[in-house]
């Protein structure tokens, strides 16, 4: 290494997204002040959580206006818009169903610039979605993580069919019946009269579990500074249940 010191992996990346992202509308992580507007107060007094435990209370008080209908629509209006344009920090990052009756920012009754969204068939993970769920955590400390599965999920079931009668899916839809793999064994092994539901939990704690022990999140995962919930959500009532890693 010809006697320099390493590079912190983190601050690299922080970096390198950072000044990457500047260029593209929308993206920017650079901490250029928000210009001044009416909404400044009310955004101010509803601070950025900046803990796990924080940022899941915020997540479970939004659900519950979720279902109970005492909707708040937070951080939803031209204000909002102009405060975060020029600066993001999102307290939460949610992994969750391309289905569209699992929209995370409305089940949980946030807004503009609250949460970072990552949304694959069955919460499946590969490279850039963990990449995606990392950027969060590690370039502005965004202190949670969801994976969020869900009732009656499409991608799951297809996957179940495909696998259990060894009929590959058409296109790359086979690559999500590959990734969902491990949770249909998990599923085989327990049984039971539903098995797509089966798979479905399966899925959300494999994927939070593999999240969790990441190289560059567990580190912050064992500091306290992330936490990393499994969490299930029911199409029938709104709920969102927790299934694991639920910060104290």
């Amino acid at each position: 290494m010809d006697g320099k010191r390493p590079l912190d992996r983190r601050a690299v990346l922080a970096g390198g997204l950072a000044g990457a992202t500047v260029a593209v509308t929308g993206c920017s992580a650079t901490r250029t002040a928000a210009p001044e507007s009416s909404a400044s107060a009310t955004a101010l007094a509803r601070a950025r959580p900046s803990t796990p435990a924080a940022a899941f209370a915020r997540l479970v008080e939004g659900n519950q206006r979720w279902v109970s209908g005492d909707l708040h629509h937070p951080d939803r209006d031209p204000n909002r818009r102009q405060l975060v344009a020029q600066l993001q920090e999102p307290f939460g990052s949610i992994l969750s169903c391309i289905d569209s009756r699992v929209p995370p920012e409305l089940l949980f009754d946030t807004g503009l610039g609250d949460l970072y969204v990552m949304r694959t068939g069955g919460q499946t993970l590969g490279p850039v979605v963990t990449g995606s769920v990392e950027y969060g955590p590690m370039t502005s400390g965004t202190p949670l993580v969801v994976v969020l599965g869900h009732q009656r999920c499409g991608a799951v079931k297809a996957a179940y069919t495909a696998l259990r009668d060894d009929t590959p899916l058409p296109g790359n839809l086979q690559a999500i019946a590959l990734a969902l793999k491990p949770a249909y064994e998990q599923a085989v092994r327990k049984g039971g009269t539903d098995p797509v539901e089966t798979m479905t939990r399966a899925q959300v704690t494999l994927a939070s579990t593999a999240l969790r022990s990441n190289a560059d999140l567990a580190p912050l995962v064992k500091k306290g500074a992330l936490a990393v919930v499994g969490a299930y959500y029911s199409l029938d009532t709104g709920k969102v249940e927790v299934l694991d890693g639920a910060p104290s």
